[in-house]
């Protein structure tokens, strides 16, 4: 956040480089502007009527540069709002639109949306190889599903703990592939600011800010 706010009133590379060619190009153009009115035939004067519109077109370029960087300044003041207020979610419960959850003491939850009715509903179940360990019938009614996996694979065995992912293939009465929305919800366990957008982590997932729905205490 500290580094943010630090780049407030500071020109992007590219804003200061547009910003110096317009001071260059401005000041060019006063100099032939007056060395041409120094020159000029009196019996036919210059059109003065060209001038003004260049002049007006380079107010327009200078205002356009202004603005660009005042939007700059307010894409910073909200990524540096946006990263104050993630380090305020590590302890409570997040849920975040993600296939992946954490299997903890043999169960793992998830929630899925069919946007529509469906005819066929399979829930795959990968591991953090990508390999497929478990196989169920999904819901096919239109709207909101809970999921939970009993950690138990194919073959009856139990699996470790870790990171798994949901996969849930729908289709319609035409055959044609339904969308499915996943999430899931965890306890948010740190906050990364490094990169360009805050990154959730929640046990072992990692989840972009954005993919965050709803963040609510961890006793709620």
């Amino acid at each position: 956040m500290v580094d943010a706010v630090s780049g407030l009133g500071a020109s992007s590379p590219a804003l200061a480089n547009s910003q110096t060619g317009l001071a260059d190009n401005f000041e060019m153009f006063l100099t032939l502007l007056t060395e041409q009115m120094k020159n000029q035939d009196p019996l036919n004067p210059l059109d003065s009527t060209q001038f003004v519109n260049q002049l007006v077109d380079f107010s327009s370029v200078e205002q356009q540069i202004a603005q660009n960087q005042n939007l700059e300044n307010l894409l910073l003041l909200q990524s540096a709002a946006a990263q104050s207020a993630s380090v305020s979610y590590i302890g409570r419960v997040a849920t975040a639109l993600t296939p992946q959850a954490m299997l903890t003491e043999g169960e793992a939850s998830w929630e899925y949306t069919l946007p529509s009715e469906a005819t066929t509903s399979s829930i795959i179940i990968r591991d953090a190889q990508d390999r497929i360990v478990s196989r169920s019938d999904g819901e096919t009614t239109a709207g909101s599903h809970d999921f939970t996996w009993d950690g138990l694979g194919e073959g009856g065995n139990t699996l470790e703990d870790g990171v798994y992912s949901l996969e849930v293939i729908a289709q319609n009465a035409d055959g044609d592939n339904i969308a499915v929305n996943i999430q899931a919800a965890a306890r948010v366990t740190g906050v990364d600011l490094s990169g360009s957008e805050v990154v959730v982590e929640m046990g072992g997932i990692r989840v972009p800010l954005s993919s965050v729905m709803s963040i609510k205490d961890a006793n709620a």
